[in-house]
């Protein structure tokens, strides 16, 4: 089981776009394995929209992989979206890791774009299906409740064939939903209880449907700060504040913050459970912060994780 940690934005850190791609410079540099970009298309925290963030990483670097943690599926047209994705992966000599989930149902995008949450899960799976299939076949005719499509076909097709289609969520249908439909799971801020069960669902339900997702494509997101809670980039962050985390409660059961050595044991705890793939989102403030939050895993971490 290959472990391998990538690191992700959820805000954007960064006076500016030099800034960020100094950042991703540098983790191509320490051969990370990936890159990963939140998605959110209504906010007032920065943030970058995900597919045009990685199609630009296509261009800058040669070696490190990059995805979207996550994709909201049923917020996207399938067509453009398989479209969008095999030109990134086209472009990057097959280096792109989609990764979708359906959404929370109090997401302020749903209001502000006039759609409903319901049927959410209905609606991706159809999505899924469809995108799959443009992406490996010369034409596409699929008859669904939501999505009817004929002779479609995309090109040029991604590099990966299957180009892998990751997906998020503890849900049951989300298990469900991976077992039956996707090539690998990422949870997202999540217990290292919540993962096991989850791990052990989505292999239990990929049984029954007759199918095996790779034994090294689990794994889980982990926002993480080198330092205290005390510091200003913890009382300041936006991403705790969305978690619902106030004042003196423990932060450790979904965070990592303290030592290095902390965050190994925490990360050991997760592949103990059966997650090998990680992304971890530091909780910075600024880009000298960021800088050094990474560089601190870097050095003190990835080296005694890592297996690959």
């Amino acid at each position: 089981m290959a472990i391998r940690l990538g690191f992700g934005l959820v805000n954007y850190p960064f006076p500016d776009g030099k800034a960020f791609f100094r950042w991703v410079e540098m983790l191509e540099r320490h051969r990370v394995d990936s890159v990963w970009q939140s998605d959110r298309l209504i906010s007032t925290d920065n943030y970058l929209e995900s597919l045009a963030a990685l199609a630009s990483l296509a261009g800058c670097t040669e070696r490190i992989k990059f995805g979207m943690n996550a994709i909201v599926m049923p917020l996207r047209d399938p067509l453009v979206l398989a479209k969008q994705c095999a030109t990134i992966d086209f472009l990057s000599n097959g280096r792109l890791l989609p990764m979708f989930g359906v959404g929370y149902p109090k997401a302020a995008e749903w209001a502000a774009t006039g759609r409903s949450a319901e049927h959410r899960g209905s609606i991706a799976n159809e999505m899924f299906e469809l995108i799959a299939r443009l992406w490996a076949e010369e034409s596409v005719t699929f008859e669904g409740k939501y999505f009817q499509y004929r002779n479609a076909s995309i090109a040029p097709r991604p590099v990966q064939q299957p180009l892998p289609l990751w997906i998020g969520g503890t849900s049951d249908a989300a298990v469900k939903r991976t077992a039956r439909l996707g090539t690998g799971w990422i949870g997202g801020i999540a217990s290292v209880e919540e993962v096991r069960l989850t791990i052990e669902g989505i292999k239990a339900e990929a049984l029954k449907c007759g199918r095996r997702i790779d034994d090294d494509h689990y794994g889980t997101s982990l926002a993480f700060r080198i330092g205290s809670p005390d510091d200003d980039a913890v009382r300041n962050s936006p991403f705790v504040a969305r978690t619902g985390i106030g004042e003196n409660i423990d932060l450790n059961p979904l965070f990592c913050i303290g030592s290095t050595a902390d965050l190994l044991a925490r990360l050991r705890e997760y592949v103990a459970v059966g997650a090998s793939k990680f992304v971890l989102f530091p909780i910075a403030s600024g880009e000298r912060d960021m800088l050094a939050q990474t560089q601190a895993v870097i050095e003190e971490v990835k080296p005694l994780i890592e297996d690959r």
